[in-house]
């Protein structure tokens, strides 16, 4: 086996790449599958009663229908915070649960980036039946919940660390 795969850093690497993909693919999987079951915009049926509805929606903006039209921008972003992330993921010794949640957030954006690039705007067909929310995808769901574990992550191994490593 490769020392690059075997090295920490090199598995750390490994991990956060197959992860990222993994969301990637299941993000584009979900999203097609939503386009050929209902190729036009709408109603599609109830995934669990009184909780989660499919509505087939493009969205030209970002999450909650923010930035309508603004695409470019938000492949420039995505690409931005993907490249930040895979160079933080590089550069630090950090526990794993940190970067399967860093993989989650690039993943999900790399998904969305994908619907912009090749579509010009995004499948969402996740919606709340129980509360008036904007509809969203498995990518929207991956940032979300990626953004909030490596937040929380980020700051219980700050304070694990020794003082004099701190930033």
């Amino acid at each position: 086996m490769s020392p690059f795969v075997t090295s920490r850093r090199g598995s750390r690497i490994l991990i956060f790449w197959l992860l990222a993909g993994l969301v990637v693919l299941i993000d584009q999987a979900t999203k097609a599958a939503v386009r050929v079951t209902s190729p036009t915009p709408g109603y599609m049926g109830t995934l669990i009663p009184g909780v989660i509805d499919l509505v087939h929606v493009e969205n030209t903006g970002a999450a909650f229908n923010i930035g309508q039209g603004a695409g470019s921008l938000f492949v420039v972003v995505a690409l931005a915070v993907s490249c930040l992330a895979f160079a933080f993921v590089c550069t630090q010794d950090m526990p794993l649960s940190l970067t399967v949640s860093i993989a989650c957030v690039v993943g999900g954006g790399l998904g969305n980036m994908v619907d912009r690039l090749m579509r010009g705007s995004v499948t969402d067909f996740i919606a709340t039946a129980f509360m008036d929310f904007p509809v969203f995808n498995v990518a929207d769901i991956a940032v979300t919940c990626g953004i909030a574990v490596s937040l929380i992550g980020y700051l219980m191994w700050e304070r694990s660390l020794p003082p004099e490593e701190r930033a």
